[in-house]
């Protein structure tokens, strides 16, 4: 393969995909002896046009894992992607419980708009619900992990001939039809439904406006950020992002469903790598 460009093309609410994957192309251009550009494409604005790839690419693309599954607000945005037969590396972040099919739904994504995926990753953020699970990752072991990972991707890049004629990467997940999204449930079994709960604001806001620049569904006012707009995805910007805490979740399912996170999923949940 001849590869000229690798971009690290991205949707990343709380900068652990950004992290891991800009982490990832830079290193791949830099073996490849390739130019390198970032595509974020994390904010509204910057998902109403399509982007387009070309055929000397080599895309490292990544999303978060929501619920097991790639984030479904994006599905409508990825079908949008014009490949034309560009080299692909899918990559998931996910908050140390599992990334359930979310990897391979996200290779089937890319493969549907002519992108030929080579290899692909999972690795760890700290999850968008918690500052104790997965706390700080991807750390230093992680990008270590990243690193590692991206020089043989380049390897296998340098060794390909017919790019075309290849299968799709074979990762770990059922392919389509997928499992359904993650239901968390109760103690008693019961469903635990927290798609329609919303942060609050407290006093210690001072209208800064962070929480409303970062959202990536645009759902914050900018007149008045307390107001919700749009949809919550539960995605952790405008609380991590905010300097003064001023954003919060008391819904009782959610912070049931967030203990019971932390409290069943303290292991270190490790990359995983397919080539």
């Amino acid at each position: 393969m001849n590869i000229i460009k690798v971009w690290a093309a991205y949707f990343s609410a709380t900068g652990t995909t950004k992290k891991v994957v800009e982490g990832m192309a830079r290193v791949l251009a830099e073996r490849l002896g390739a130019e390198y550009e970032a595509f974020d494409f994390t904010l509204p604005a910057l998902r109403k046009e399509a982007v387009t790839f070309h055929a000397d690419d080599l895309v490292v693309f990544g999303t978060p894992v929501y619920a097991g599954r790639v984030p479904n607000v994006l599905l409508k945005y990825l079908e949008t992607i014009e490949g034309n037969a560009a080299a692909a590396v899918p990559v998931v972040l996910y908050g140390n419980r599992d990334y359930d099919d979310g990897l391979i739904e996200l290779r089937d994504i890319l493969e549907k708009r002519n992108l030929h995926t080579i290899a692909a990753a999972a690795f760890i953020g700290e999850h968008s619900f918690s500052d104790i699970l997965a706390k700080d990752r991807p750390d230093e072991a992680d990008m270590l992990e990243v690193y590692d990972f991206a020089g043989k991707v380049a390897e296998k890049a340098k060794g390909i001939t017919d790019l075309g004629g290849m299968r799709p990467v074979p990762v770990k997940g059922i392919p389509d039809p997928y499992r359904g999204y993650y239901q968390p449930r109760d103690r008693n079994g019961n469903p635990v439904d927290i798609r329609k709960v919303k942060p609050l604001t407290n006093e210690n806001c001072n209208n800064c406006m962070i929480c409303a620049d970062v959202c990536p569904m645009g759902s914050i006012s900018h007149d008045q950020v307390s107001e919700l707009t749009g949809i919550c995805i539960k995605c952790g910007a405008c609380i991590k992002k905010c300097p003064l805490h001023a954003k919060y979740y008391e819904a009782e399912a959610f912070l049931y469903h967030q203990h019971e996170l932390e409290e069943e999923y303290t292991r270190r949940a490790e990359p995983a790598w397919f080539l």
